[in-house]
């Protein structure tokens, strides 16, 4: 089972700020700007990246985890969950 191209250009989206962020980052550091104001932005990207991760984890209990019967795989369930940790 695919998912959706709306759900995936959602992903996309979210990973495109994060890749901004980072730049902004690392701008940031040959700046050598504060690491307070650096690690603030760090912890933003990363939760732009968790928040597209869990999107698509979103989409993956809808889309993505059934066996070949159609039935609800739970074991990759489980593992896509524990992938994030």
């Amino acid at each position: 089972m695919e998912i959706p191209r709306e759900d995936l250009d959602s992903v996309k989206n979210r990973l495109s700020r994060a890749q901004g962020q980072i730049g902004g980052i690392i701008r940031m550091v040959e700046e050598g700007r504060e690491c307070t104001d650096v690690l603030t932005q760090l912890a933003a990207a990363q939760a732009a990246i968790s928040r597209a991760a869990f999107s698509l984890i979103a989409s993956g209990i809808a889309n993505c985890t059934q066996d070949e019967d159609g039935l609800k795989d739970r074991a990759k369930l489980e593992k896509a969950f524990l992938s994030l940790s």
